[in-house]
């Protein structure tokens, strides 16, 4: 259920709703908007007598929430959702870019792409540690090793760090690291992961699944928001289609459905997407003009020798015109960079 108090009521007022609310067994989240206090009683409220509730004097109104995704929703939250890491706010008309390496391969490799993306305007490292490879036989990553070179490599730059965690076990390593938690496209709906990245506090990029639905999406999203992080970004990646000229089907549709229902920041990794390098550039375009919040973009320095996605990484020169061209986009619809 959705309340909405009313204006003026005082704090104590407010906290007394809530605490009446918990006494009930429901969980209660609050936002503030236009001066009025909301707050989501999220739980099984059979219990609960809501005519009795409506006639409490701080309490206004009472509805239902339209979608399962309460907290995800612009119902209960409608403004734009909006948080630093390092120097962006991400969610805010400054688009964030985040570029590096698929995987981590060396201290040399990391620097090295850390100064080209940093140079052209990236404001974010990005780089695996932990690999979820198809094949057991192919590189699985660095592991601790390879998140403490992405740390220096970002220090070095005055970059911040999104690096991708794969096991609840993994969590408090990653996030010791990683100013941005990322939970991978084969994780989206792994719950015990998602809950214990939601207690490490730090902001998560949850990439869609590869054939999961728009709502079903924001319900992974609504398990880490529940559990008390409101810090969340979502990332487009392409989803799983008959189409096979391209690695994924870049799904363009789901940035304005996404900001129509919620107000999470959404990223776009065309990288994944189109899985091609030449195609990434035209994508990321695209995303920026459909009005995503920022982009995370594979590059590498020597693709051809890469030991994961060289194929849809850009080479340095590549990202840095491409930034110039995202600059050009983001003054048209009236985004910075």
């Amino acid at each position: 259920m959705l309340l909405r108090i009313r204006r003026g009521t005082s704090e104590p007022a407010v906290s007394d709703v809530a605490a009446r609310l918990r006494l009930a067994g429901l969980a209660l989240h609050r936002t503030d908007h236009d001066g009025r206090v909301r707050l989501a009683a999220v739980g099984d409220g059979a219990a609960v007598d809501w005519d009795e509730v409506r006639r409490w004097p701080p309490v206004e109104s009472i509805e239902p929430s339209p979608v399962p995704f309460e907290l995800a929703s612009r119902v209960f939250h409608p403004a734009d959702t909006v948080f630093s890491v390092g120097r962006c706010a991400i969610g805010s008309g400054q688009l964030v870019l985040m570029a590096g390496p698929c995987s981590v391969e060396g201290e040399e490799q990391a620097f090295t792409i850390a100064a080209a993306v940093a140079k052209a305007g990236a404001t974010v490292l990005r780089g695996g540690a932990y690999k979820p490879r198809t094949s057991p036989y192919s590189f699985q990553g660095l592991g601790e090793e390879g998140l403490k070179i992405l740390r220096r490599a970002a220090d070095a730059h005055g970059l911040a760090v999104v690096s991708e965690v794969m096991d609840p076990k993994q969590v408090q390593q990653v996030a010791r690291y990683a100013d941005i938690v990322q939970v991978g496209a084969r994780n989206m709906q792994n719950l015990s992961l998602l809950r214990e990245v939601a207690r490490a506090q730090k902001p998560v990029l949850l990439k869609r699944g590869m054939a999961a639905t728009i709502e079903e999406w924001l319900m992974s999203a609504e398990h880490v928001l529940s559990s008390g992080n409101g810090r969340v970004m979502l990332c487009e990646r392409g989803i799983r289609t008959f189409e096979s000229y391209t690695r994924n089907t870049l799904d363009l549709n789901a940035i304005p459905v996404i900001k129509e229902l919620s107000h999470l920041p959404v990223i776009v990794d065309p990288s994944h997407g189109t899985g091609m390098r030449d195609k990434v550039a035209p994508m990321a375009r695209a995303a920026i003009a459909a009005g995503a919040d920022g982009l995370l973009i594979e590059v590498h320095h020597d693709p051809d020798h890469a030991l994961s996605d060289g194929p849809q990484s850009l080479y340095p020169a590549q990202f840095e015109e491409l930034v110039q061209q995202i600059r050009a986009i983001a003054g048209v619809v009236g985004r910075t960079l």
